[in-house]
């Protein structure tokens, strides 16, 4: 077994065994992500503020009530033989990394902690972390508050425009090989999600006696999930944004120690239990926790005499999919792939995939309950038997991308309502960052691994309608410093690029407008505290839903009475105070760690945040911020790929920050790259360098 590093610090794993290289992977992992592998493993064994102190009790409350770390030990039992060993050797490398690994990590130092133990279900464990809250349960929540708090007073127009939730930002292009300059074909994409640090993908490649793979993996969890590149075919994935998981409003009542639940044939018996969650430097607390049929209770109070359980196939069928990933590795053309795949459960995912043969296809991966229209939209009452799951929705069977219409040699796969994903959720991403990408390659030909980076970061920003109702709306005297902030907008080449003083204008005047909506008195019930768990809180903040929603807002408010050509005025002198300024002065990089909020946040060097960027929310550089919020972007593309079919060492990526999650020149020194659209190569063999 041996480890070798790339120019990047990107390491090339390599053993004798397929298991040999899971252990090995595991132990390399340890060495370069040590405070990321524990951080996610307390979060999932609810150990989080036994760790970092009372601010951890939040998620360790919720993860207790969700029954992560059991849900986790469940789906590593299910295992086939063969996967549960390969999944087991990851564990026994991090194992033996865990200690060299702490040792190079600044958190765990000031924490005073070492390696911890790992559990041969902790990579489970992490994976059920990274996507609990991935799905539909804030919009959910958001959505049933909603209902809760307006009561009849909210019109289904506006119920629909402040409901449908925040944008997805992942993008996805695969091209057949008659667009290419090599005849093969190439496939290209960006995952968007909070922009953690260390990065939430790990850089690396994997090479054994079976297998030779380039591809981004989730640290803390074996193989290449996501998107690999196995020399013979290659992937792509996006949300597919369907609706797998259910909340269900439980009416529960209780005798002595003994808990029951309101089904729809009557009251049933719940489990019932109490967890003691220790918190470093105070008290520890005891977190009640409650399953009722449907599922674990994680909201306990919900109005009068109500709770919510969360349902999710993961939980329901003890499985997470895990027997694809070793399959993947091993996977040689795109068949093989969509074979692999069809163990998948959550989240529900959209591929892309290209093979050598010049095979291309689209698929969709996971599991989607069979229920009623009304649990994809908000808390459903336990009680009533048409709340209940019926069954699978079948997954349709992959798509081949043909030279022809409507594919034209050309799949965009971004969180848009498809042909193939359009029946499994109820709300996707608009259409216009999936039209754009199609625009920038529709009629093209001899397309490189540099073509496609360099739609990856198109900035156009879209016709959505709000900088026509500026332009429409506003007329402030000339001379005034609104007649200049306007004048800014009206010359803008619709481009959020950081230098554009015009994006600028533009984003403070949409700040502008959302504060001014927000304080509607029509919109006054939004803003009433939710009484929900903290760490739900992000999916509750009315300003940052009416931000996310101000496009479609624009459209309903003067059907409800509302002048927003006045409050377009009013927004624009509002924007105007503060003066014209270019939108990289405040749409600037700001990454999330783990210790934020703790007493030790001090010890996280962040040397990349406040970088200017460019891009916004809708554009395909979706580095999204929160308008009347903030203009700092916490979420992006947390990587960026092009695999090339013909030539896999020609193939590029690149990472937010750095291959390694430690100090040292490799933790930052891919953020330049990343900020100017920039790749690097991929760890190439040598018969695979030009």
């Amino acid at each position: 077994m041996s480890v070798e590093r790339d120019a990047w610090g990107v390491p090339t794993v390599r053993a004798g065994s397929f298991d040999e290289l899971a252990r090995e992977q595991g132990r390399v992992t340890a060495v370069d992500r040590a405070w990321q592998l524990e951080v996610e493993r307390w979060r999932s064994e609810a150990t989080l503020a036994a760790h970092v102190g009372a601010a951890g009790l939040p998620w360790d409350t919720f993860a207790a009530r969700a029954r992560l770390d059991d849900t986790a030990r469940r789906c590593h039992a299910a295992l086939d033989p063969a996967t549960r060993a390969w999944v087991e050797a990851y564990v026994e490398g991090v194992r033996d990394g865990l200690a060299e690994g702490a040792a190079r990590s600044p958190e765990l130092r000031a924490l005073g902690l070492g390696a911890g133990r790992w559990q041969p279900w902790t990579p489970l464990g992490i994976f059920l972390v990274q996507h609990v809250l991935f799905g539909t349960v804030g919009s959910k929540l958001w959505r049933g508050h909603l209902l809760r708090s307006f009561g009849p007073g909210l019109g289904p127009e506006l119920a629909v425009a402040l409901g449908l939730g925040p944008p997805e930002g992942s993008n996805a292009v695969a091209v057949t090989g008659t667009r290419t300059a090599s005849g093969l074909p190439l496939v290209a994409g960006d995952p968007h999600r909070v922009l953690e640090r260390p990065g939430v993908y790990q850089q690396v490649r994997l090479v054994c006696d079976e297998v030779d793979v380039v591809g981004l993996a989730f640290p803390g969890v074996p193989g290449v999930a996501h998107f690999g590149h196995t020399g013979t075919v290659a992937w792509a994935v996006t949300n597919a944004m369907a609706d797998y998981q259910d909340l269900y409003r439980e009416r529960l009542r209780r005798d002595d120690d003994s808990v029951q639940a309101h089904g729809p044939e009557g009251w049933e018996p719940a489990e019932v239990s109490t967890v003691r969650l220790a918190v470093r430097d105070g008290e520890p607390v005891d977190v009640e926790t409650v399953e009722t049929a449907r599922g674990p209770v994680v909201v306990p109070s919900w109005g009068p005499d109500e709770a919510l359980s969360l349902r999710t196939p993961s939980r329901v069928d003890a499985a997470l999919g895990f027997e694809a990933l070793p399959a993947l590795l091993r996977a040689r053309t795109a068949g093989d792939v969509e074979a692999a795949l069809a163990s998948w459960i959550e989240p529900v995912n959209a591929y892309l995939v290209a093979d050598t043969t010049g095979d291309v296809r689209q698929l969709v991966a996971g599991r989607v309950p069979d229920r009623a229209t009304a649990n994809g939209w908000y808390p459903v009452p336990a009680w009533e038997a048409a709340s209940a799951w019926r069954g699978t929705h079948p997954v349709p069977a992959g798509q081949r991308v043909t030279d022809h219409a409507p594919w034209d040699g050309v799949a965009v796969t971004a969180n848009d309502a498809r042909p193939d994903v359009a029946r499994f959720g109820t709300v996707f991403a608009p259409p216009h960052r999936a039209a754009r990408l199609r625009a920038l390659l529709t009629g093209r030909t001899g397309l490189t691994v540099d073509d496609l980076a360099a739609v990856l970061v198109d900035t156009s920003a879209p016709p959505t309608g709000a900088v026509d109702l500026l332009l429409d709306s506003a007329f402030p005297a000339e001379g005034t410093p609104a007649a200049h902030l306007l004048a800014a907008v009206r010359t803008w080449d619709r481009r959020m690029d950081a230098g554009s003083e015009g994006a600028g204008a533009l984003a403070a005047w949409r700040s502008a407008l959302v504060r001014r909506i927000a304080a509607l008195p029509l919109l006054a019930p939004a803003h009433v505290p939710a009484g929900l768990p903290e760490v739900l809180a992000p999916w509750l903040d009315p300003v940052e839903r009416i931000g996310t929603s101000l496009s479609r807002l624009l459209g309903v408010l003067p059907e409800v009475g509302v002048d927003v050509a006045e409050l377009a005025r009013q927004a624009l002198d509002d924007a105007a105070a503060a003066g014209p300024a270019e939108w990289g002065g405040s749409h600037r990089l700001h990454t999330v760690h783990s210790l934020d909020g703790t007493g030790w946040e001090d010890a996280v060097v962040r040397p990349a945040d406040g970088t200017p960027l460019s891009g916004d929310t809708d554009c395909v550089l979706a580095t999204a911020s929160v308008p009347g919020v903030t203009d700092l972007s916490f979420r992006g593309p947390v990587a960026r790929y092009v695999w090339d079919l013909a030539d896999r060492g020609a193939s590029r990526w690149v990472v937010p920050l750095g291959a390694d999650g430690a100090p040292g020149p490799h933790a930052e020194d891919q953020t330049p790259l990343w900020v100017r659209g920039d790749l690097v190569p991929v760890p190439a063999s040598p018969e695979e360098l030009p």
